[in-house]
């Protein structure tokens, strides 16, 4: 990477951590603190709550991605790190759970995950894409493990009030950052690999693998948000722990399942075995989940559940989006993982509100029964899924006079030659972004000839 490149990459993901670190912070001591307003003895409206920022982020997301084609990355960021911060207030100052949903959906609202993406394909060449990518997804998935252990020890200290002005605040220095840190694009445009385009959903929609997928990460939040309107409850109820000390239960769990998602991942990767590993995380989720249901008088019962169900999380968590990239069509990548986010974000308002009328109404074990049928009806199609190609994509920038001079202007003509190399799996060429996507064999493939073709020297 070139130092901007390098500069650009960091700082976005730098802007995702603190983001998201306004958003996981309060989801381990959320529905405590939602338990104690006026309005709150009501679970339905806890759900409520805690999901309705998922579904003003489903709403805008792809719209916001699409909205900066036109008027700009860096213009659509501050509004959504604005409306972020303007939710996270009115949220510290709720005085009830109807204000505090207020507060909730307009957090939601800034909803700039697709904006961010497609700001780091404008300020990354292509063959560095996919590693500029790689550190914004560590980045979430390390920002999620520390603020469930934060969550409840700046609980003690400040309060879940607190913890939603700081969530303001750590808005604040992003703004300053973008402005000072993020350089700005040169030119901003769109890229297929990294935003959706309204003309490729319906090919999307219709993927049979890519639905699967799109299930299956609906379900993994929905589950993990149904779980947290009840686990902070029965860890005080039956542990006996108070809530700023809820972090001695989820330390050692998520370490355990980091620890264990590493081997599991390599595994699956190396030896071209991810369907199995895919299909072995979803089984143990499953017994998480109905072991939940099942056996929730038992502190130690809930503890162990909850390490099972940690190892399946991060195993899923991280072989989800190595899935959608390996089966959606080259060119319509960037599609593919903004309607699977846009899924994600579903489950998070589904699971909540589910999770919560169903605590009330059944109590812990109606929720964790919803949550073990989401998870048997993922596992019923995960086992019947198409093993993904055991493939990597490849991005190539190509001199716009390249096509025009030696293909007279014919590109599919340059995608059906570039597809024949030894290793190629699929290859196309879309001039008006410049760019060649491949799709190649892990392991060896005839990378010279390509980039003799392309008469291009790879970094």
């Amino acid at each position: 990477m070139t130092a901007l490149e390098l500069r650009a990459s960091l700082g976005l993901a730098g802007l995702y951590a603190l983001r998201m670190l306004g958003m996981f912070l309060i989801l381990p001591v959320f529905a405590l603190y939602a338990h104690t307003l006026p309005g709150g003895d009501e679970p339905l409206w806890i759900g409520l709550a805690l999901g309705s920022y998922g579904l003003t982020q489903a709403l805008l997301q792809l719209p916001f991605g699409m909205w900066s084609d036109h008027i700009g990355r860096k213009p659509l960021i501050y509004l959504g790190l604005i409306l972020f911060a303007i939710g996270s207030l009115i949220a510290a100052w709720a005085p009830d759970v109807v204000w505090l949903t207020v507060g909730r959906v307009i957090q939601g609202a800034g909803a700039i995950s697709a904006v961010i993406t497609a700001l780091l394909a404008d300020l990354t060449r292509e063959e560095n894409r996919t590693r500029a990518m790689a550190m914004i997804g560590m980045t979430i998935g390390l920002t999620f493990a520390f603020s469930l252990v934060l969550g409840p020890l700046l609980t003690r200290y400040i309060g879940v009030p607190g913890i939603f002005l700081l969530t303001a605040v750590l808005c604040v220095f992003a703004l300053l950052g973008v402005y000072w840190i993020i350089p700005n694009p040169v030119a901003t445009r769109f890229h297929s690999d990294a935003e959706a385009s309204p003309a490729r959903l319906p090919a999307v929609l219709r993927n049979r693998e890519l639905l699967r997928l799109n299930f299956g990460i609906f379900a993994l939040h929905a589950a993990q948000m149904a779980m947290f309107v009840v686990i902070p409850f029965l860890l005080t109820k039956t542990g006996g722990l108070d809530h700023d000390h809820h972090w001695q239960v989820y330390l050692p769990v998520v370490v355990l399942g980091f620890v264990l998602m590493v081997p599991a991942i390599i595994y699956g990767e190396k030896k071209h075995r991810l369907k199995q590993v895919f299909v072995f995380a979803i089984s143990l989720m499953c017994i998480a989940q109905i072991s939940m249901a099942l056996w929730l008088d038992s502190f130690a019962a809930i503890v162990a559940a909850l390490a099972l169900y940690f190892i399946a999380f991060n195993i899923l968590e991280a072989t989800l989006p190595s899935l959608v990239s390996k089966i959606a069509p080259a060119e319509a990548k960037g599609t593919a993982i903004g309607v699977y986010n846009t899924g994600q974000s579903l489950g998070l308002f589904v699971g909540a509100s589910v999770g919560g009328a169903l605590y009330g109404w059944y109590g812990s074990s109606g929720t964790f029964a919803f949550c073990a049928v989401l998870m048997v009806i993922w596992l019923l199609l995960a086992i019947r899924m198409t093993p993904p190609p055991a493939v990597r994509t490849q991005l190539y920038h190509i001199d716009p006079d390249f096509i025009a001079r030696h293909w007279q202007g014919n590109a599919a003509a340059l995608s059906a030659q570039l597809a024949r190399f030894e290793g190629v799996c699929e290859a196309v060429v879309i001039a008006a972004e410049d760019v060649a996507y491949l799709k190649v064999r892990q392991g060896t493939w005839d990378q010279a000839g390509v980039e003799a073709l392309l008469q291009i020297k790879a970094s």
